[in-house]
């Protein structure tokens, strides 16, 4: 069974950043990175000449644009979502492969990452298609899949992700649209990479974000969400990422524009 790490990245900068992520070598582990650029006749840096590393370039703009451009290139049994400033141990990649050895059944899997954000998980193993225990979000370099059981039609949304109006949310989506297809999701309290910057479940809610936000309680509760509104509102006021009112009114356009589209 072999593992391909999907890593997105973007700009005449991208490359360098890849090449710091000192990328371990892994028998039955490979790295594809989908690389939006302009420019194909840039240099690449000495560590991305190596055999188990193949890049693909896309004149695209956005991150989930980025993202199902390296679906669609994959070829590893399992794949894993990743970005450009993530540090790994052989150890961490072998034990996703593992996990879904012991786990033929699951189509999905979550994991965890360590980092300076203290994004707080569950301690034990749950099922995603059930309910999701309070406080758990979904960060996108945390899923890996079975490539031959995700559906063709299963793709990041575009609409949402960085470099789209609504920078957030895409992995929320992207999991609920799995399991609307059937596929089975199952979060595994297992550390399987670093990552030292802020992520974006840690990120300032802006008036695009909170729309993202707003949109996803149509995902998650339906016609429902909006009853969500408020007490969202309230929670973010409360821990000052956020004012009542404005947070109100982003949330219910981000909303509108769920109900519309999903």
């Amino acid at each position: 069974m072999t593992l391909e790490v999907l890593i997105c990245t973007y700009g005449n900068e991208g490359l360098n950043r890849v090449a710091k992520m000192n990328l371990p070598t892994v028998e039955g582990v490979k790295y594809l990175v989908s690389w939006q650029t302009n420019e194909f006749n840039l240099i690449l840096p000495n560590e991305l000449h190596r055999e188990d590393l193949v890049i693909y370039t896309t004149r695209t703009k956005g991150l989930s644009v980025n993202r199902n451009h390296a679906l669609k290139k994959a070829s590893g049994d399992i794949c894993l979502i990743a970005d450009d400033d993530l540090i790994y141990t052989a150890e961490q990649l072998q034990s996703i492969v593992t996990t879904f050895e012991r786990n033929p059944h699951i189509d999905i899997a979550l994991f965890r990452h360590s980092g300076n954000n203290n994004k707080q998980y569950p301690d034990n193993e749950f099922d995603l298609n059930n309910k999701m225990p309070k406080g758990y979000y979904i960060t996108s370099f945390e899923i890996a899949f079975r490539r031959k059981n995700i559906p063709e039609s299963l793709l990041f949304d575009t609409n949402f992700g960085i470099g789209t109006a609504m920078p957030a949310g895409e992995e929320f989506i992207f999991i609920h649209q799995a399991m609307k297809h059937g596929l089975k999701c199952r979060f595994f309290p297992i550390t399987i990479t670093h990552h030292e910057d802020l992520s974006t479940g840690s990120r300032q809610y802006t008036e695009g974000v909170l729309q993202a936000n707003g949109a996803c309680l149509v995902v998650g509760y339906g016609l429902l969400g909006v009853l969500r509104i408020p007490v969202v509102a309230w929670r973010l006021s409360r821990q000052g990422k956020a004012k009542f009112f404005p947070a109100v009114q982003h949330l219910f356009k981000g909303y509108i524009y769920g109900k519309t589209n999903f």
